[in-house]
């Protein structure tokens, strides 16, 4: 599984660059950036791509393969990641929303990009991250499009008694098949199935265990009126790991959002969904 988390994927008709960004002393991010070999593609501004919980790029190449033929791409993997490069000690208060949202403006900063010049492709963990950072004033965007976003990380009553608990290494991989089958017993997408359980059994449980521990105690801020990045939220009604009615409550409280719902949450993963994000660019371009 190693192989996940390590070089620069090739992308057909792209030049491909793997970097490792440090956004605070003892923590680098890795960074995947696409450039078109074509050269008026490659002219346009970049579309900024932050990954779900966990999220491992091959979920991401159909949809990537596609997109680099049109815009230079960037990729980053958030720190709770096995690619994640951390040497400090760390616990969960170093996985708290907030800490992604200035790792992310950190990697833009590396990388010479304006947050408010980038087009927004984020998913799950990195939606929500995106959504807290435009309301606290941390980044801005020319646009965004925000897939299954979660307003909470609501975690069963046994799960949250589990994780409270200190857990022996010896137990994780235990702890990690037990997962991944309640994953496949939630889950009706056979996409999405697979995609999931190949981003849970690639993890590095310490981290993913410190960041749930951090992340079950949080809440989408109530108010989001500050936000005037122009965001489509995305969501599939067949989606049974991301709740809809969640997902509808954060529309309707970011000003202007509209919603996009596709038929599955594997094709919003796929190239097919291009046409659905560039109809969103073109309405708020006219």
């Amino acid at each position: 599984m190693q192989e996940l988390w390590s070089g620069a994927p090739e992308l057909d008709g792209a030049d491909s660059e793997e970097q490792f960004v440090e956004v605070e002393s003892g923590i680098s991010l890795r960074v995947l950036t696409w450039t078109p070999d074509d050269a008026s593609a490659a002219c346009n501004d970049p579309v900024v791509v932050v990954p779900g919980w966990g999220s491992v790029f091959e979920g991401w190449r159909p949809l990537l393969t596609e997109w680099v033929r049109r815009r230079p791409i960037v990729y980053i993997e958030t720190r709770e990641k096995k690619s994640a490069v951390i040497v400090k000690k760390v616990n969960k208060t170093d996985f708290e929303m907030s800490k992604h949202g200035t790792d992310v403006l950190a990697v833009l900063n590396h990388l010479g990009i304006e947050s408010r010049d980038v087009d927004w492709f984020s998913s799950s963990l990195g939606a929500t991250l995106l959504i807290e950072s435009y309301q606290s004033g941390v980044l801005n965007g020319h646009s965004s499009v925000l897939l299954a976003p979660n307003p909470d990380f609501e975690f069963p009553l046994w799960a949250r008694m589990v994780m409270s608990l200190p857990i022996p290494r010896f137990i994780h991989p235990a702890l990690m098949r037990f997962t991944v089958w309640l994953v496949d017993r939630r889950t009706k997408e056979e996409g999405q199935r697979i995609r999931y359980r190949r981003t849970l059994l690639a993890q590095d449980l310490n981290r993913m265990l410190m960041s749930a521990r951090a992340n079950m105690r949080y809440r989408l801020p109530d108010d989001l009126s500050r936000i005037d990045v122009p965001c489509a939220v995305m969501t599939a009604s067949s989606d049974t790991l991301h709740d809809m009615d969640k997902v509808l409550s954060i529309v309707e409280r970011i000003p202007g959002a509209v919603l996009i719902e596709v038929p599955s949450n594997q094709y919003a993963h796929e190239a097919d969904v291009l046409v659905e994000i560039e109809q969103f660019h073109s309405s708020i371009s006219n």
